[in-house]
């Protein structure tokens, strides 16, 4: 690892205090597929990535800051791929993924981050709506880990990383569903880990605090930000930046030795 900006073209990712950031030579060239890269945290994760040398994929639903990125990110050693997909069509997911795996020749590095955290009360639940929502948060990530699990083992191992969510840590309101899949999350990267460990596949669960995203911003007021910072040990806001510098390092060789376990990224909000 070495923190020599050039070597990633001299930029740092969005919100990023200062210039110089962590550069990890074993992430260059590695084949990397993001679920929700369009927007917020997950394109954060695509410039990271971009800007170590990787070759990445992304898939979303917003087809508009998707472009955008792409478009941004032209420039650099290896473009961004992005395609089309709604994650809660497994059949879709995996076709998506087979395509990406060709035009990658394979795959190293899966990151599960795609979800939707709309609020919603108890007696707003139907069983329809419950279903849709573990679709949308719980089970692409099962089925995109299964999907890329061969051609990890052919690559002779690999990581996945799936982002789960302080809220249900916290036990924040009015997000019952979405805590329930996220709880979920934690018990499926210990449970792939296991199984999947004698192949060299790695898999941890990133767990974030209070993101600056514009999703984010919609759900706070001034007050309530504020709020958040006064419960943090840490001031200030995290940014896709910050979650992203801890997800290259678990993506890179310098975790070996990490796997099976919750990394947060919170300022201390617990």
């Amino acid at each position: 690892m070495t923190s020599d900006p050039a070597s990633t073209g001299g930029l740092a990712p969005a919100g990023t205090p200062g210039s110089a950031r962590a550069s990890y030579p074993s992430l260059s060239g590695k084949r990397v597929i993001v679920t929700g890269g369009g927007s917020g945290i997950g394109a954060g994760l695509v410039e990271a990535f971009v800007q170590q040398g990787a070759q990445v994929a992304f898939v979303d639903v917003a087809d508009g800051p998707s472009l955008e990125l792409v478009d941004r990110l032209g420039g650099a050693a290896h473009a961004p791929v992005y395609r089309h997909c709604d994650l809660t069509d497994v059949a879709k997911l995996r076709a998506t993924i087979a395509e990406i795996e060709a035009i990658l020749g394979g795959v190293d590095v899966l990151i599960n981050n795609a979800a939707n955290d709309d609020r919603h009360s108890i007696a707003e639940v139907t069983p329809e709506y419950w279903d849709e929502r573990m679709a949308t948060n719980l089970r692409h990530q099962f089925f995109a880990a299964q999907a890329v699990v061969p051609a990890l083992k052919r690559a002779g191992g690999g990581v996945i990383l799936n982002f789960g969510s302080i809220s249900w840590h916290l036990a924040l309101a009015d997000l019952v569903l979405y805590q329930t899949a996220k709880a979920a999350i934690e018990g499926l990267t210990r449970s792939l880990a296991r199984d999947l460990g004698r192949s060299n596949i790695r898999v941890n669960t990133i767990v974030p605090g209070n993101v600056e995203t514009p999703r984010q911003m919609k759900w706070y007021t001034p007050e309530g930000e504020a709020e958040i910072v006064a419960a943090q040990c840490l001031d200030g806001r995290i940014q896709p930046s910050d979650v992203a510098a801890l997800v290259l390092f678990l993506a890179s060789d310098d975790a070996r030795m990490c796997t099976s376990h919750n990394y947060f990224v919170d300022a201390g909000w617990r």
